[in-house]
């Protein structure tokens, strides 16, 4: 006759808890270190698992190791691995680590458990630890769910932060039941009652989840890192070639369906003579400085771009030449306005700019490009640092 698999020894549960956590500890310590994927995040992931199993191991030696240790030891160590869980969910978001509040709320507890003797009612202890526990938990669940509703849809926000949530009410129920049980009743991982039970194979679940939906997350990152290093020039961190071309070959088929878009093509002026001037450390540092400068023309939808050498190219969504027209004559002013020095050396930043129209006529988003770019050659033609437009006819 099969037993329940709730039946198993708390234990035994307890063991397999700790293994867990410290292979997942391992594995975030290596995306950490070696491999050093989002550093912050792991980071706190290893050290939250670390803490976890220690808590974990030294509560599982309850009667065997000091009382120091397997009472508040334990129960301290298990408030700082939520509290390690919580300071890294902000990081996943490129923000900085929450670790004021689980601080806080660590030195509250442990200074509490501190005061109250681990002997005869040990329920003012468990409210305490559960109850900081729940906290931390859904601090973290929340940070994860801000991170997420502003990348992915709603429902799969809530599904990815959710078992963080679940932890939260498995660690909640723990603390209230101190208060509608009796005076014996101290809610112990040891216990072989169901309730417990449960609460372990439940928790068993959750850490396994947890760390497998991080994991997850924390891979989607370093890919979509990796995308966007193949899509960025190294020098200016703007779009490179392919990517912008990419980005105008999109918006031509919005063209078809009369939503109009513009292009600027940009070329600092006398950009050989700078090289040979200041050197070509001088030339990146200006090449950076002119997208520094045309960044603050540029709008959220709008595309900047660098095609090559000191070459440069906007897409305007939603512009025609009028506005192609002003948007370029504010980025000439300003480039024009700017400074720039190398090496206590000062040289003058301009550029000459040709815009372009998109027409239901063109038959390919090249058409568009080539207009713009030789706009931008009438540009240099007539002395440079103008903005032009070559015309239709």
């Amino acid at each position: 006759m099969s037993s329940s698999p709730l039946a198993a020894d708390p234990f035994t549960l307890l063991a397999a808890m700790v293994l867990i956590l410290l292979l997942a500890s391992v594995f975030w310590a290596a995306m950490a270190s070696s491999l050093n994927v989002v550093p912050k995040v792991s980071a706190c992931m290893a050290l939250s698992n670390l803490l976890l199993a220690g808590s974990l191991a030294s509560h599982a030696l309850r009667g065997v190791a000091p009382d120091l240790l397997a009472f508040w030891g334990s129960d301290a160590m298990s408030l700082a691995g939520l509290a390690a869980l919580r300071a890294g969910m902000p990081a996943l978001g490129q923000k900085p680590l929450a670790w004021r509040s689980g601080l806080f709320i660590w030195l509250c507890a442990v200074a509490a458990l501190a005061t109250l003797p681990y002997v005869g009612d040990l329920r003012p202890q468990s409210r305490i630890v559960f109850s900081g526990l729940a906290l931390l938990a859904l601090l973290a669940g929340l940070d994860t769910w801000r991170q997420l509703r502003t990348r992915v849809k709603p429902g799969l926000s809530a599904l990815l932060s959710g078992p963080l949530f679940i932890i939260c009410a498995l660690l909640a129920q723990r603390a209230l039941a101190t208060f509608s049980q009796g005076e014996a009743y101290a809610p112990d991982l040891l216990d072989a009652d169901r309730a417990n039970l449960t609460f372990l194979w439940s928790s068993l679940a959750m850490n396994l989840v947890i760390n497998a939906t991080l994991a997850f997350l924390v891979l989607m990152k370093l890919i979509l890192q990796i995308q966007l290093l193949t899509r960025q020039d190294p020098l200016t961190r703007v779009l490179n070639r392919r990517a912008l071309q990419e980005a105008i070959e999109t918006e031509h088929l919005r063209l078809q369906r009369g939503k109009p878009y513009a292009l600027v093509m940009i070329d600092m002026d006398h950009f050989k003579q700078l090289n040979d001037s200041l050197g070509h450390a001088a030339g990146d540092a200006a090449l950076q400085r002119l997208v520094e400068v045309l960044g603050h023309s540029v709008r959220d939808v709008d595309r900047l771009g660098r095609m090559g050498g000191e070459e440069f190219c906007v897409l305007l969504p939603l512009t025609d030449l009028a506005g192609a027209a002003l948007v370029a004559e504010r980025m000439r002013w300003m480039l024009e306005q700017s400074q720039f020095s190398w090496q206590g050396r000062s040289w003058p930043l301009t550029a000459s700019f040709g815009i372009a129209e998109a027409q239901p006529s063109d038959a390919n988003a090249d058409a568009v490009l080539n207009r713009a770019d030789q706009g931008m050659y009438r540009a240099k033609a007539q002395g440079r640092n103008l903005v032009q437009a070559r015309d239709l006819g």
